[in-house]
């Protein structure tokens, strides 16, 4: 392992196996197994493999990695990087070319997170809900008429899971 401006590299020749603890940058040419928990950025380059539960503040993947994500700022895979496993992060970045399977969680979301509350206040609430009769209405508003049900779809024209194909480049 090389040391370089408070970042540590750990070269293609070498193996890591166990638990890898640290307050400084890592940058994995080689490969990893196990666990890795870092207060700062993790680095998966080309050559580097990382087989591990990861926890760190960011991520940027070029490499491969095969196990579970977190990181408390970012994730980020580029058009080389290769990842199997689930991310947790606040901000997920994946360049067209990358090649991702898993689940992405970025966290829970609001509507009107992020607004001023003068903005939020003279916003009506969304509803993803439809009533099942129209609800009154108040003496400002104009009353709607009621939308008329939507006839079932039947399963073999559409109706049930749908196929979603995303072609690249």
């Amino acid at each position: 392992m090389a040391s370089l401006d408070g970042s540590t590299i750990i070269g293609e020749s070498i193996l890591i196996n166990g638990n890898l603890n640290g307050d400084e940058d890592l940058t994995v040419r080689g490969r990893v197994e196990g666990t890795v928990t870092l207060t700062k950025t993790l680095v998966v380059e080309p050559t580097g493999v990382v087989k591990a539960e990861v926890q760190v503040k960011n991520c940027v993947i070029a490499g491969a990695v095969a196990g579970n994500v977190t990181a408390s700022e970012s994730v980020e895979i580029t058009k080389d990087g290769r990842m199997v496993g689930d991310i947790s992060a606040p901000r997920v970045i994946i360049v067209d070319g990358a090649s991702f399977r898993g689940r992405i969680d970025m966290g829970s979301f609001e509507a009107g997170e992020g607004e001023r509350p003068a903005l939020r206040a003279s916003r009506p609430a969304l509803s993803t809900r439809r009533p099942s009769a129209p609800a009154p209405a108040r003496a400002e508003e104009k009353a709607l008429p009621p939308r008329p049900p939507e006839p079932p779809v039947p399963a073999g024209l559409g109706g049930g899971k749908k196929k979603v194909i995303v072609r690249r480049k």
